[in-house]
């Protein structure tokens, strides 16, 4: 989970108990401990090792939320950034806090409908899915996922820390801690894997080690709180904050206790370690901790709520914080790591909240904001790192998870909560195309006064990219009337506004997913022919989306019949 959102969960317990613009008509095996299920050996996944520059956990393998191996995507193209795929999987979720884990061409992502799910990450096609049993409070999934070697770790709100196969979803193992703490045992810290080992946290109160391949035990530490920060694991000691309001250091390998330091608020955020120092976020403040002491080394007053999980990159801290709903009061910020001087903030000019962590890569800052309230609206930004200069922005609805980068797209969820606007998982890059194609086809040639008449409109998309937003317009013939509309293809079908039976007018009609390279979508429209003998009877139609067209020539079609 991100754990910048930590407190607005705090309420969702006791919840979980309890057109598009116009269009225009023409274009030119387990310990005592555990209770252990097995399904699968983790030695038969399939999986391949992931590349170095995949984002395989909500820290990245380097505790810093930094993507060092990013080359694409940069400050001088990232303004050009356009939906190269969305996808709705996950159905209604209003908060959409799993942030994304990519690897090897894969998305994971954990959703409130307590799935947990992988989608193609080149075209948002949905691979497989896992139904995480329903608990105490839920089954919902805001644990980011952690993939390594063939399998997804992810926490649920069961009380479950999970590994499935990363190519079929099939579950491994699943892990329950018997303890239950103040609001149950769920798990929304995100797991940090490592050398063979498994760390996260549960609000039982304690920090967990587990064998990666089989779910068993190897140590837990018990704090004085919930548990839901995420752990980052170097320098062989897991880092981990509780509600307790400590930031601990404990030995990877036995879990004890080397030092910990007290911060003075309730510990929300996951720590971030670069060059032997710990970065935490928290009310009022960010601080620099010794590494190996847990010494301050210095700290920065904000002033404002902090829950979002600082991201370190080339020597500076970054990390956002909010105080409330006025324009101009949620910041985020860049600190000298070494000092904590200030170098620069951002304030967004919409009263919105910067509860998600930052994503840092080749040297532009990724954060989203949310509402306060319903958490139904927000946006993403990307900003120059060096000087918090606004590059793009685009608003994708609630917007608590954090973002991803990797080989060039940019990766986050986003959504709202109204159950008639599901959220979406986004892919963005520069430079993304998409061709359609479309044609009318008549049912028959030819036609008399009183017959019925279907015309088959066929969009295609010849690539290279997926369609986003595809788009239909057409209008009831001069000289028929309105009889039905249908839709088919591979996509996911989709909408459609129409006059009436027996009336005549526009139809719009939306695809309801995008379309990938090489798929075809289609409107069937039956009409009742209703002109003389010698009439004309003309068919329009007109086909776009949100994803850049090259060639628009190809997305008009007309057909002509005469009555007989």
């Amino acid at each position: 989970m991100d754990f910048s959102i930590r407190v607005v969960n705090k309420f969702r317990i006791v919840l979980s108990i309890v057109a598009i613009a116009p269009l225009w008509m023409m274009l030119a095996a387990a310990s005592t401990s555990v209770y252990a299920q097995t399904s699968d050996d983790v030695s038969n996944s399939n999986a391949s090792a992931s590349s170095p520059a995949d984002w395989t956990q909500f820290l990245r393998d380097n505790m810093q939320r930094w993507n060092p191996y990013e080359t694409v995507l940069g400050i001088n193209n990232v303004g050009g950034l356009q939906v190269k795929w969305k996808n709705s999987v996950g159905g209604y979720d209003a908060f959409h806090q799993s942030s994304p884990a990519v690897a090897n061409g894969v998305v994971y992502f954990g959703s409130d409908d307590g799935n947990v799910y992988a989608l193609n990450a080149s075209t948002g096609e949905q691979l497989w899915s896992y139904t995480t049993e329903h608990g105490t409070y839920s089954n919902f999934v805001d644990s980011s996922p952690a993939v390594a070697n063939g399998v997804v770790y992810v926490g649920s709100a069961n009380g479950n820390l999970y590994a499935l196969n990363a190519n079929t979803g099939a579950k491994l193992w699943s892990f329950k801690p018997v303890n239950l703490g103040i609001a149950g045992n769920q798990v929304n810290s995100s797991p940090a894997v490592l050398n063979g080992a498994v760390y996260f946290g549960s609000e039982d109160g304690n920090v967990y080690a587990l064998n990666a391949s089989t779910g068993a035990k190897l140590w837990s530490y018990s704090t004085g709180g919930d548990v839901d920060s995420s752990p980052a694991v170097a320098n062989a000691m897991v880092y981990i904050g509780s509600d307790d309001q400590n930031v601990y250091a404990l030995n990877a390998n036995t879990g004890a206790l080397v030092w910990k330091y007290s911060t003075g608020f309730t510990f929300y955020s996951s720590p971030a370690v670069a060059n032997g120092v710990v970065y935490v976020g928290g009310y009022n403040a960010v601080i620099a901790l010794n590494a190996n002491t847990g010494a301050k080394l210095w700290s920065y007053a904000t002033g404002l709520f902090g829950s979002s999980s600082p991201a370190v990159a080339n020597g500076v801290v970054y990390v956002g914080a909010d105080a409330g709903n006025a324009a101009g009061t949620s910041k985020v910020y860049a600190l000298n790591a070494s000092t904590g001087a200030l170098l620069w903030s951002y304030s967004n000019s919409s009263g919105l909240l910067y509860f998600s962590s930052s994503a840092v890569a080749n040297g532009v800052v990724y954060i989203t904001d949310t509402d306060a309230g319903s958490h139904n609206i927000g946006n993403i930004y990307a900003l120059n790192a060096s000087s918090g200069a606004l590059l793009w922005s685009y608003y994708i609805g609630s917007a608590d998870s954090s973002a991803t980068v990797v080989n060039g797209v940019l990766y986050v969820r986003g959504g709202n909560n109204n159950p008639s606007g599901a959220g979406n998982v986004y892919a963005f890059s520069v430079g993304g195309e998409a061709d359609l194609n479309m044609r009318i086809f008549p049912s028959k040639t030819t036609v008399h006064q009183g017959d019925m008449l279907t015309y088959a409109f066929p969009v295609w998309n010849l690539g290279p990219d997926v369609a986003e937003g595809e788009v239909l317009n057409t209008q009831v013939p001069a000289g028929t009337t309105f009889d039905y509309l249908r839709i088919s293809g591979t996509p996911g079908l989709g909408t459609c506004t129409h006059p009436p039976y027996g009336g005549t007018g526009q139809i719009i009609c939306h695809e309801g997913d995008g379309m990938a390279p090489n798929t075809t979508w289609t409107v069937r429209l039956t009409v009742k022919v209703t002109a003389p003998a010698g009439a004309v009877i003309t068919a329009n139609a007109a086909t776009m989306s949100d994803t850049p067209d090259p060639n628009m020539a190809n997305n008009t079609a007309t057909v002509s019949l005469t009555v007989q």
